[in-house]
C-alpha cells in the first residue's frame, strides 16, 4: 500500500523577508521562519532592534540579517527589495493603528494609517512578487491582517477599513499571480499582546470587551501566530492562495 506523505513544513533553502520584524508579531514570525530553516532578512525602521534580533538568531544557529526599511516609503522599499531579493517568502507585519471614535477621526490619522496599512503593504507585496516573477520562481507572500478585516470594532473604523482593503488586494493578487506559482494569503489575528495593543489592554472596559468576544477565553500571544506563518510559508499550504487564516480564538464565529 502506498501511503501519502505529509508535505514538509521545513523552509530550508528559502529566503524570507519579514517586514515589521523589530517587535511583536513580526519578530515572532521571523523567529518561526528561521527555526524552520529559512534565511531571514529582518526589515523595519529600527536599526538597533533589528541588529539585536539578527545577533540573537545568528547566535542560535540561524541565518539572519538586518535591512533598515520604511515600508511607508514606496520608492525606497521597491529599490531595497529589488537589490536584496528575490525572496521566496514575505511576511509583512508592518502596520499602524490610531484608534478613535469614528466621529473624531482626523484626516491626518486616516492618511497615516492608510498609507502604511494599505499603500505600503500593497507595494511591498508587489515588489516581492515582481522579483519572483522576474526570476521565474514561485513564492508565498503573507500579509498580517486582522480579525477586523472580517468584522467591525469600537474605535476602529479606520483600522478595520485598511484591513478590509488588505483582504481585497490579497485576493486580486492571488488571482493574477496564481499562474506564476506565487501564493498570496493573509493571517488575521485577534487581539495579541504586543506594544501596539498595550493601550487597549490598559483600559479595563476594553479588555473586558475583548475577552468576552474571544470564545477561547483568552487574548492572543505572539506564539499563537508563529505556526500559522510557518504553515502558509511552507509546502504544507501549497494549494492555499487568496485566503485568510483566522487566528482569532473564535471571535468571528458568530
Amino acid at each position: 500500500m502506498q501511503l501519502p506523505r505529509t508535505p514538509s513544513f521545513r523552509l530550508d533553502g528559502k529566503r524570507a523577508l519579514v517586514a515589521g520584524a523589530s517587535s511583536g508579531i513580526g519578530q515572532a514570525c521571523a523567529v518561526a521562519l528561521a527555526e524552520h530553516g529559512a534565511e531571514v532578512v529582518l526589515a523595519a525602521r529600527s536599526a538597533d532592534k533589528l541588529a539585536e534580533l539578527a545577533e540573537a538568531l545568528t547566535a542560535a544557529g540561524h541565518a539572519a540579517s538586518a535591512l533598515a526599511l520604511d515600508v511607508g516609503d514606496v520608492a525606497a522599499t521597491e529599490a531595497a527589495v529589488a537589490a536584496a531579493g528575490p525572496f521566496d517568502i514575505l511576511v509583512n507585519s508592518a502596520g499602524l493603528a490610531r484608534h478613535a471614535p469614528a466621529l473624531e477621526t482626523t484626516e491626518a490619522d486616516f492618511d497615516a494609517v492608510s498609507d502604511l496599512n494599505i499603500k505600503g503593504a500593497y507595494f511591498l507585496t508587489r515588489a516581492v512578487a515582481k522579483g519572483l516573477a522576474e526570476a521565474g520562481k514561485p513564492g508565498s507572500l503573507i500579509n498580517i491582517s486582522s480579525q477586523m478585516a472580517k468584522v467591525g470594532g469600537i474605535d476602529r473604523a479606520v483600522y478595520a477599513a485598511t484591513k478590509h482593503a488588505v483582504e481585497g488586494f490579497t485576493k486580486s493578487m492571488a488571482i493574477e499571480w496564481g499562474p506564476l506559482g506565487i501564493r498570496v494569503n493573509t493571517i488575521c489575528p485577534t487581539f495579541v499582546v504586543t506594544p501596539l495593543t498595550r493601550q487597549t489592554f490598559e483600559r479595563p472596559e476594553r479588555r473586558a470587551w475583548v475577552e468576552e468576544k474571544i470564545k477561547l477565553g483568552r487574548v492572543g500571544e505572539v506564539e499563537d501566530i508563529m505556526g500559522a506563518a510557518v504553515f502558509l510559508a511552507s509546502d504544507a499550504s501549497a494549494l492555499i492562495t487568496g485566503s485568510a487564516l483566522l487566528v482569532d480564538g473564535g471571535w468571528t464565529a458568530d
